[in-house]
């Protein structure tokens, strides 16, 4: 219950004041001409005035409420660490016991994880939650149990009451994390390129690996990592060279040393997009046919690849008397291509070429050489490959996937797509591409898809690789194959420029022959065996393509290294798909049959992970203008005191709170101190008073 003086006036306070102010004029001027009775009729000036302003005793009846205390609990990945959840679960127990032993006292608990897309600990944001769900006045503190390290800081909300922390983790800890400082977005296959890495040593190192620099492995794809000595705390540029286009995972692991608080921060994936800075293709057309050019257009329109275009206008066997010195404005540097600068190519493509003494055998066994050792070529027969004259019957034929049965098909035939030819991304749905509006042409062997014919191809027979086209009657039309590190491809016809030029409808020449041209120059997105992966937020979707039939399965290995093996599923002939939801970010391990992956669900160290060591270095400044603090839990668990408004709230082995005394009101009473009468009986009686005493005069 309290107590207190209202008042209700019977006019407007002005009206009061300027009674007031005339009774005082009256008094003063009374005193100033002597009058004795001065000081009773300002007594009767009061009296009056009281009447006017009827003063009356409020008595108000209280409800006293419990003090309220906030308890934040991190219990976000860094929390994981060792000891620390024992020490959190400890601490939440004892925090318990000492509120409840406090008189009208109630905790409020609020427990968090890792912050969405990696946004860390969000202690603050949590807090203020908290914070606006509760009256202000009521709140006697906050504490948050917690290794320090929050990632919100400027989320902090106004405190009316102590903040302090109990702070996890050991004195004693410590650890190495490896960063990546910077790295290209992209770089041009086959040179030198630099990541810049920096290993930095955090907390208690122990004296015998303080400053000793360390071992780093950097693997690309998951390939035989190469191993470099870096010095701690240091930037250090590292040389790298990507081997292939599209995206290379780059990783680097640095090994655990025994006591180091935790390895999740010793490993760091970027990923680089291999880019080729042009594509150079040597092109070697023999006899002009009608085709001749279908090729070249199709390499020019092409503003990354560089061409240079071999082609036989007059056969040695041409004699028309023609001086040799007019044939050509410039010598064909044959010597050059074929011998000197033959690796500087990506692919080297015959078109209806023949032997006919122009390139000497020597050349060809430098190309075949060039093959094994990783270049590419591609046959583009035509009738004379057929013939004694074809490069077969050279040193190529050591790569050849196919033989010629020297039989040259002459009839109309629909180029089809096998089943294995389905499952191959040169001709996978090639369907897609069919001209709109164009009936399918009927064929011996019924209704094919909807394609123009070809009227030529050349019987093959001992093939080997991976027959992706058949013509007629299910010959061999496209094969691929291997050779040594390189790529072989033979076109058995001379015929697609039919599909270009739209005969019955025509067909996709362009997507076959540029899909063929990428694949023989390894373009990534064209291999026939991969695992690739894409991420949205942390759901992973990964998929295979095989050459292979039959169920697949995935076997996915965490970061902290549980696994997790997934059936896949067949969405197309040859791509078998995976969905996956990291239940953590990091590094992801993938593996199906021989193949394996890296992938990155955000970044490889989570930012719960960027800095491990237990501090109140980044809650200090905020915990002062509160008198709060921390207390370090290894050291004891603390007890929780009650202090008075503005005395430090934190000591060795103790905690404060300040007690906010809050109430709600459950009724108010109003009493008159004296009733107006009295005040105007009072107000008589001093005026007859000073009439009396000045009458005596």
């Amino acid at each position: 219950m309290a107590q207190r003086i209202v008042f209700d006036p019977a006019l407007p306070w002005a009206a009061i004041w300027i009674v007031a102010a005339l009774s005082a004029l009256a008094v003063a001027l009374a005193l100033w001409r002597g009058l004795p009775g001065w000081w009773l009729r300002g007594l009767a000036a009061l009296a009056l005035i009281a009447a006017l302003a009827a003063p009356a005793l409020e008595t108000e009846e209280r409800q006293p409420l419990t003090d309220i205390v906030l308890m934040v609990v991190d219990r976000s990945s860094s929390q994981s660490l060792p000891g620390r959840a024992a020490q959190t679960d400890a601490a939440v127990a004892r925090v318990r016991a000492e509120i409840a032993a406090l008189p009208d006292t109630e905790l409020r608990e609020i427990e968090l994880g890792d912050g969405a897309e990696d946004a860390g600990t969000e202690l603050m944001t949590a807090l203020a939650a908290a914070l606006a769900e509760e009256p202000r006045a009521r709140v006697a503190g906050a504490i948050l149990v917690s290794d320090g390290q929050v990632h919100d800081l400027p989320a902090t909300p106004q405190m009316p009451a102590p903040l302090t922390l109990l702070q996890t983790g050991r004195a004693a800890d410590w650890d190495r994390r490896l960063v990546i400082r910077t790295a290209p977005a992209f770089g041009i296959i086959g040179e030198t390129l630099q990541v810049v890495v920096r290993v930095e040593e955090m907390g208690e190192m122990p004296a015998a690996l303080q400053g000793r620099p360390v071992e780093v492995d950097l693997a690309i794809d998951g390939a035989e990592p190469e191993r470099f000595t870096v010095p701690v705390n240091t930037d250090l540029a590292l040389d790298l060279t990507l081997e292939h286009g599209g995206q290379n995972v780059v990783q680097f692991d640095l090994a655990a040393e025994e006591g180091e608080l935790t390895d999740r921060n010793n490993a760091a994936v970027v990923q680089i997009n291999g880019v080729r800075d042009r594509l150079r293709v040597l092109l070697v057309s023999g006899e002009p046919h009608a085709g001749e050019r279908t090729w070249r257009n199709l390499l020019k329109s092409d503003s990354a690849v560089d061409l240079v275009h071999f082609t036989i206008l007059r056969p040695p066997e041409k004699q028309d008397g023609v001086p040799v010195t007019e044939l050509s404005l410039i010598a064909f540097p044959t010597q050059e291509l074929f011998v000197e600068k033959i690796d500087e190519f990506d692919l080297i493509i015959f078109d209806r070429y023949s032997q006919r003494g122009i390139l000497p055998p020597v050349y060809f066994q430098n190309i075949r050489d060039y093959v094994m050792e990783g270049g590419a070529v591609l046959v583009s027969a035509g009738p004379e490959f057929a013939s004694v004259e074809s490069v077969y019957h050279s040193a190529l034929s050591d790569i050849l996937p196919a033989r010629p049965t020297s039989r040259v098909i002459e009839r109309g035939f629909l180029p089809t797509v096998p089943s294995l030819g389905e499952r191959h991304p040169v001709t996978q749905g090639l369907a897609a591409y069919e001209p709109e509006g164009v009936s399918a042409t009927p064929t011996a062997e019924g209704e094919g898809p909807r394609w123009g014919r070809w009227m030529r191809m050349i019987d093959l027979s001992e093939t080997r690789g991976e027959t992706v086209m058949e013509g007629a009657d299910g010959r061999p039309l496209l094969v691929l194959d291997r050779a040594g590190e390189g790529r072989v491809a033979l076109l058995a016809s001379d015929q697609a420029w039919l599909w270009s030029r739209g005969f019955e409808g025509g067909g996709p020449q362009l997507e076959l022959l540029r899909r063929l041209a990428h694949w023989m120059m390894k373009e990534p997105d064209l291999e026939e065996e991969a695992l690739t992966a894409t991420a949205e937020g942390q759901r992973m979707t990964i998929t295979r393509r095989t050459l292979g039939e039959g169920p697949r399965e995935l076997t996915i290995t965490a970061p902290d290294g549980t696994e997790t093996v997934l059936p896949m599923e067949e969405a197309a002939p040859g791509r078998f798909t995976a969905v996956f939801d990291a239940p953590d970010i990091g590094l992801y391990r993938l593996r199906e049959g021989d193949l394996e992956r890296v992938f990155a669900v955000g970044p490889s160290a989570p930012k719960e992970f960027e800095a491990t060591i237990a501090s109140d270095e980044l809650l200090g400044p905020v915990m002062t203008p509160t008198n709060g603090g921390a207390v370090r839990l290894e050291e004891g668990l603390p007890d929780i005191r009650t202090v008075r408004e503005g005395r430090p709230a934190a000591g060795r082995g103790w905690i404060g709170i300040t007690p906010r005394a809050a109430h709600a009101t459950v009724g108010i009473s109003q009493s008159p101190l004296l009733p107006a009468w009295v005040f105007l009986l009072m107000a008589s009686a001093l005026i007859v008073g000073a009439w009396l005493r000045e009458g005596r005069r």
